[in-house]
């Protein structure tokens, strides 16, 4: 078992305090930067569509794990994401500043959402973003002229400084240099005094409220800053599918995202990563069962949601910590085999006197 001696307050706030945890990490980010020597360029535009939903899971984390806020019309800011930079380059803007560009748009349309939605809880938040998600996706058909409606609209080539990037493998180091700046500079903010004010209102609000922290307004910050992440992720999506619908962004694109955070483990970055390699892998699975049932059951339209809503309650049941959660408890049978008991992560009924207010 490994034993933690602090020799300085830095330590506190290290990213990866144990040693094993740094070698997991290193080679890791060594074998994501070789794979595509390894690999057919069949599975790196795969991967590379991985990547952009860990960016889109890690946005959707900031909300809904570590502010507590329950979001279910995210798709949107995929969908504001993934339009705006495709008009954006079709008017001829160069390619890195209509990323900009498109982070700041769809920044500002989670700050109106949120604005809107700062005072709301728990279901009544849901049914605002799930109502948010239908009106963009109404309104990306409907605005004809500029994103081509129902009948689609092409996305450009990839051109930064002249050069084309239209290789599988130029992409996939293109989307692995945004994941891993969205992925660190995720972990500096849940250090900083905005990423401690989302924790504390997740935990409590009443709590948070008397310890001075402006609840109203750190909910639309983060509101602001998974919207910006998440329209970021549309914009590595948008170059994986080459051509896009309305329909591509609709409320199953939400409920994946939901799924995403809720098998990876809420409340943690590794969660985002598990439950995108989970969502990722999912498609594979399910055309696997499908294969496997009879044609009168495989041949169902909405098979897929059906079985996205199963896995949300077994999780939900069996391991509420999802992914993550279970790494964790493997992580720490590792750690002290062969003194590790079960009761150390026994559930408890456990709550804050405050939020008996509410």
């Amino acid at each position: 078992m490994q034993v933690l001696f602090k020799t300085s307050y830095d330590q506190d706030i290290d990213h990866l305090p144990k040693r094993g945890e740094k070698i997991r990490v290193f080679a890791a980010l060594i074998a994501v930067v070789v794979l595509p020597l390894l690999v057919d360029p069949f599975y790196l535009t795969e991967i590379g569509l991985l990547f952009a939903y860990v960016v889109a899971g890690i946005g959707l984390m900031l909300l809904v794990g570590f502010t507590g806020q329950v979001s279910f019309g995210h798709s949107a800011f995929l969908g504001i994401g993934a339009y705006a930079h495709t008009v954006f380059l079709t008017l001829g803007v160069p390619f890195l500043p209509s990323v900009v560009l498109t982070v700041l748009l769809s920044g500002i349309a989670g700050l109106i959402l949120g604005r809107s939605a700062s005072k709301m809880h728990g279901f009544y938040l849901a049914i605002a973003t799930l109502v948010f998600a239908v009106l963009v996706e109404t309104l990306i058909g409907e605005w004809e002229h500029v994103t081509g409606g129902h009948a689609g609209i092409a996305v450009p080539d990839i051109k930064i400084f002249g050069i084309y990037l239209t290789e599988p493998i130029h992409q996939y180091y293109l989307d692995l240099i945004f994941t891993l700046i969205v992925l660190v500079a995720a972990a500096n903010l849940l250090r900083a005094p905005t990423g401690r004010a989302f924790q504390a209102i997740r935990d409590s609000e009443l709590s948070a409220r008397g310890l001075g922290v402006d609840i109203a307004w750190y909910k639309i910050k983060a509101f602001g800053l998974s919207a910006a992440i998440t329209g970021l992720a549309g914009v590595l999506m948008a170059h994986h599918l080459y051509f896009l619908s309305p329909e591509t962004f609709g409320i199953s694109e939400s409920l994946r995202l939901l799924l995403m955070v809720v098998v990876g483990g809420v409340g943690t970055l590794l969660g985002a990563i598990l439950g995108a390699v989970f969502i990722t892998a999912l498609p594979f699975g399910i055309s696997i069962l499908r294969s496997m049932l009879p044609d009168s059951i495989a041949n169902q339209a909405g098979l897929e949601p059906l079985l996205f809503g199963i896995v949300i309650v077994l999780v939900l049941i069996y391991e509420p910590e999802g992914m993550a959660g279970r790494w964790h408890k493997f992580r720490l049978f590792l750690e002290t085999f062969p003194y590790y008991k079960r009761a150390s992560f026994v559930r408890q009924k456990s709550y804050l006197k405050t939020e008996r207010m509410r």
